[in-house]
C-alpha cells in the first residue's frame, strides 16, 4: 500500500508542476522533446525527482534549521521548498547520458520566482490531494 500512496504522491506533483508552468510560464519551463508523450514522461520524471528529494533531503534540512523554523514561526517552510526545488532543478538539468538534458525543469528570473514556484506547486498539491484517493488505515 506505501508503494501507492508514493505513486499517488508522484501524479499529484507531477499534475501541480505542468499546471505550475502554464500559470508562470515565462519563469518555469519543464524540459522535454517537443512530443504529448514527451512532456508527460519529462513531467513525470521532474515529478519523481522532486518527491524523491522531499522524501530524502527535506526531512534532513527541516532537522538542521529547526531554529529558523521556530524564530519565522514556519514561514522560513517557504525558504526550504524553494530550495528543494532549486536541487530538483538543478538534478535535473545535468547532462547526465548526453550532451543536453533529455528531460528536467528550469526557472528563470532567481531565488523568488523558486518561492513563487515552490508555493504554487505546494497549493496546488494540496487541492489536488484532496481528491486523490486517501490511504486505508
Amino acid at each position: 500500500m506505501r508503494g501507492m500512496n508514493f505513486v499517488v504522491r508522484v501524479l499529484v506533483t507531477a499534475l501541480a508542476l505542468w499546471l505550475t508552468s502554464l500559470v508562470i510560464p515565462s519563469h518555469l519551463d519543464v524540459i522535454d522533446d517537443g512530443s504529448k508523450g514527451g512532456t508527460v514522461i519529462a513531467v513525470l520524471l521532474v515529478a519523481l525527482v522532486f518527491n524523491l528529494v522531499n522524501l530524502v533531503v527535506k526531512p534532513l534540512v527541516k532537522l538542521l534549521s529547526l531554529p529558523l523554523y521556530i524564530l519565522t514561526l514556519g514561514l522560513f517552510t517557504l525558504v526550504v521548498n524553494a530550495l528543494m526545488l532549486w536541487l530538483t532543478v538543478w538534478i535535473t538539468g545535468q547532462e547526465w547520458f548526453s550532451t543536453r538534458p533529455v528531460f528536467g525543469l528550469e526557472i528563470h528570473g532567481g531565488f523568488w520566482w523558486y518561492v513563487l514556484a515552490a508555493l504554487i506547486i505546494a497549493v496546488l498539491q494540496v487541492v489536488i490531494g484532496s481528491f486523490a484517493p486517501k490511504r486505508r488505515r
